[in-house]
């Protein structure tokens, strides 16, 4: 980060400025991942009851927003320098743009594997990525500045990263926003999983059915079952339970069992 920096301001780079200050945001991204994976290891107390898992989620969300002001910094003033593009020599960029891209490399390979069981390491797997690709993007603009002398290649390359970084930011910060909110999982259709419920045998009807996600790979569910009096509450439940788990990886249900003389009363929705 700190030579794309250097270099970049040398010899007048967009491209390898705005690779840089992606860098800088993966700085910040990856230590606050790494906090967040270390504090929510701490156990739950009375106060904290689910821990401090959602930790992980809050710094999934403050990457987003990093991303979205390099990336709007790194529009803004590509589009300036269209107007009056500014010499940039080839070999420095080329040579600073290679290095970025090796380290970018190693560090892609030592997140994938955690990016698919982590949102928080998801952020930072896709912040590497988009660094991968802006150190090639670079490179591409490196070979046309030594190959033709095109001055619009390097703020055309700033642009391309720039644009790049909005959709996967913006993917990543909703999936944040979701479980901030308590969203329904997006895997996960309300309907169907009401239907399943219903069908077990003995519920008789179900209300204030609530699912939502404490954390990446943490899902929870409460609700109220209505069970006839010919059925064993502890039968139904455990049926109701395996449900959840089996079928939707719901491994940390409430379920409240009533009996029918409960559903005639006031109930919220």
């Amino acid at each position: 980060m700190v030579v794309e920096f250097v270099a970049g301001i040398a010899v007048n780079s967009l491209a390898l400025i705005s690779d840089a200050a992606h860098m800088a945001t993966d700085v910040i991204g990856l230590g606050m991942a790494l906090a967040a994976i270390t504090l929510a290891k701490r156990p739950a107390t009375l106060q904290r009851t689910y821990g401090l898992y959602r930790l992980e989620v809050l710094a999934a969300l403050a990457n987003g927003a990093l991303l979205f002001g390099v990336a709007g910094y790194v529009i803004v003033e590509a589009i300036q320098r269209f107007s009056e593009p500014p010499d940039v020599p080839g070999v420095p960029l080329l040579v600073v743009s290679t290095i970025g891209l090796l380290i970018n490399i190693v560090s892609f390979r030592l997140l994938m594997a955690g990016s698919r069981e982590s949102l928080n390491i998801r952020g930072a797997y896709l912040e590497v990525l988009a660094d991968l690709l802006g150190s090639v993007g670079v490179i591409a603009a490196a070979v046309v500045l030594l190959t033709t002398g095109w001055a619009y290649a390097d703020p055309i390359v700033g642009v391309a990263i720039g644009l790049f970084i909005l959709p996967r930011t913006w993917r990543l910060s909703r999936q944040a926003l979701r479980i901030l909110l308590e969203v329904a999982p997006p895997h996960i259709d309300l309907g169907e999983l009401r239907a399943a419920i219903l069908s077990v045998d003995g519920v008789v009807d179900i209300h204030d059915l609530h699912v939502w996600t404490v954390t990446s790979g943490l899902e929870a569910a409460s609700g109220h079952i209505v069970v006839s009096p010919e059925h064993d509450y502890h039968g139904v439940l455990d049926e109701i339970l395996i449900v959840l788990r089996d079928d939707y990886s719901i491994d940390h249900p409430t379920i409240q069992c009533e009996p029918m003389a409960f559903d005639e009363a006031p109930r919220a929705v």
